[in-house]
């Protein structure tokens, strides 16, 4: 029986690795490179939260740029841990539009529940992708992937009121 190993991950597109390094978790029970506990999967996921924050803030950016006209704001929560266990790091990007509306920002949050094998990428209304980052050129792969969880949460934000909360329509 042939098994994905370390070499077949590594000549697999950028986009793909991180899924591949999932599925491997998963058939071997472990994160990264062999952690087993969760102690460990957590050094991994609070190292993971570095090399992600320029990326997830760039493409948080660059909504607020062509989309919201430059009058929204980019925050960073940070890492923080719930009472139950999970831990999370959230960017968010407000405008005053979205505000207005009293609807979640757009958001990329990276998270790790108490109760999961290892870590996910989501947004305030996109479900889950995982999330495999052990270094910046792993997360520089997941910028593509945090522009579509971006782009999927504004438009479901859109749903939720209208195109009016996009500066770009309604001031462009």
């Amino acid at each position: 029986m042939n098994t994905t190993n370390r070499s077949d991950i590594d000549s697999a597109p950028g986009h793909l690795r991180g899924l591949l390094r999932h599925f491997a978790d998963l058939r071997d029970g472990t994160h990264g490179n062999g952690a087993v506990s969760r102690v460990d999967k957590e050094k991994i996921f609070i190292a993971a939260i570095d090399y992600l924050a320029p990326y997830a803030r760039q493409a948080l950016d660059e909504m607020n740029a062509a989309l919201m006209l430059a009058s929204g704001t980019v925050a960073a929560s940070g890492v923080f841990k719930s009472p139950d266990g999970d831990i999370s790091a959230v960017w968010t990007l407000n405008w005053p539009e979205q505000k207005q509306a009293g609807i979640p920002p757009v958001t990329l949050e990276a998270f790790f529940g108490h109760g999961f094998h290892h870590p996910h990428l989501r947004g305030a209304t996109v479900g889950v992708w995982p999330l495999n980052v052990f270094s910046d050129a792993d997360a520089a792969a997941e910028l593509p992937t945090m522009r579509a969880i971006a782009a999927a949460d504004l438009h479901n934000l859109v749903f939720q009121r209208d195109y009016r909360i996009v500066p770009a329509i309604t001031r462009g």
